[in-house]
């Protein structure tokens, strides 16, 4: 089977990783790619918002599969236009993707199917925001409405922080368009966790769960970012919390979207906030989480490809994944500055070294090849160092062993991934 897959960052890396070791792969491109995934699949220089691009090479290439990775060609219809062509994918339609695409969308469709989520409100009018922001006190969460690479969402400490966050986004137009509406809403108080499930359209298959690192700074501090880590299982979903998940959020969800003529279909990534009154839903993402993924794939011991594939068929009913015991545990490396200016283009050496860990595999994010061999940093979120080991604190040893093998001045990390579950 000749598969394409559209990215080019460490989800994309992980996946092309977890892809290529399928033996129903005959040739597996990446568009656009970056200097790791080049190790796993021929990159073709075709940007992943470039549809009329990348529909011109399945068509020219004969493409028979397409796995799309990031968020902004789902939400602006690739898998609509690749289904049209003739050409299977694995991801929503545009009015599936929705769920990421506008948060108003998600939260008024969570109000129509009573799932569980926190009190809101959208605006596109400052003073009625402002009105919003000081009825409800600080603190209070500021969300551009749509898609805006992971820094959309402002937890506001005090009211005046929530102020400027509107100003910010509907006077000053930080977001542009995806700024224009905001949605506002209360502050969950609990634990973050991560909650993936395939989806055919009808059915909804929990995989392992993995829990992100959002604050850019030890501790959880400092602003939010596209995210700084992730391990996976995280210890606050259990057996019994996936059943309350799936049977409160998700399997709700599947059955509204088919309801509301969207069904969905490929993964939905449930952004939980796990409380005393139990879980409730902060967001959706409609493609694998970054750096979610790169913990998800190296403990997927079953084959990747048919999973993705009969979500799209509307076959996943009859499957079965297994799945490696023990833990996985990413440390993102980023460029300094991120996540606001940074630099591109320094030199990152060490690699092979960090490589040669046991249980590491480096999955590179925002790289690009130099001359004689040269791996530039060439993104804000540069490189995902993941581990596998008997459990979070293992991984997480391996981990570190191999990001102080890497020799990058021009980069930096948290230096406390997994904190929870090893505490």
């Amino acid at each position: 089977m000749k598969v394409l897959v559209v990215g080019g960052g460490g989800r994309e890396h992980a996946l092309c990783w977890a892809i290529a070791a399928s033996p129903l792969v005959t040739k597996l491109w990446c568009a656009p790619g970056n200097a790791g995934i080049a190790q796993e699949a021929e990159c073709v220089p075709i940007a992943a918002d470039d549809i009329d691009g990348i529909m011109e090479f399945c068509a020219d290439s004969r493409v028979e599969y397409v796995v799309v990775g990031p968020e902004a060609p789902l939400c602006a219809g690739l898998v609509d236009r690749l289904a049209a062509a003739g050409v299977k994918a694995f991801g929503p339609s545009a009015a599936a993707a929705r769920l990421e695409g506008s948060k108003g969308f998600m939260k008024d469709f969570c109000a129509r199917h009573g799932i569980p989520t926190a009190a809101y409100g959208r605006f596109t009018d400052i003073a009625a925001a402002k009105a919003f922001i000081a009825a409800h006190g600080a603190p209070i969460v500021v969300k551009a409405d749509g898609l805006a690479a992971g820094k959309g969402v402002i937890i506001a400490e005090s009211v005046d922080q929530a102020n400027a966050a509107v100003d910010d986004m509907l006077a000053a137009g930080r977001f542009g368009a995806a700024g224009a509406e905001v949605v506002i809403e209360e502050f969950l108080d609990g634990e973050e966790a991560s909650f993936f499930a395939l989806a055919d359209g009808e059915t909804a298959l929990p995989l392992v769960s993995a829990q992100d690192h959002k604050r850019v700074g030890d501790g959880d501090t400092g602003p939010n970012t596209g995210g700084m880590g992730a391990y996976s299982p995280a210890p606050i979903v259990t057996p019994a919390m996936v059943d309350d998940v799936m049977a409160r959020i998700v399997r709700p969800t599947v059955a509204g979207m088919k309801a509301e003529g969207a069904p969905y279909k490929g993964v939905l990534y449930a952004g939980l906030m796990i409380g005393k009154a139990g879980p409730k839903l902060l967001e959706y993402n409609v493609r694998f989480g970054d750096p979610e993924c790169q913990v998800l794939m190296p403990r997927l011991m079953s084959d990747v490809l048919p999973a993705l594939i009969a979500c799209t068929d509307g076959v996943l009913g009859s499957l079965d994944l297994r799945w490696m015991e023990g833990a996985a545990l990413t440390v993102v490396m980023a460029a300094n500055g991120y996540p606001g200016e940074y630099e591109k283009g320094s030199e990152i050496r060490g690699l092979m070294a960090a490589g040669r860990v046991a249980g590491v595999t480096v999955f590179h994010a925002g790289t690009a090849p130099g001359e004689n061999g040269a791996v530039l940093a060439a993104g804000g979120r540069v490189l995902g160092v993941t581990a596998l080991g008997a459990d979070v604190a293992e991984a997480q040893k391996r981990a570190y062993e191999a990001v102080d093998r890497i020799d990058w001045p021009g980069g930096f990390c948290r230096r406390d991934i997994g904190w929870r579950a090893v505490e």
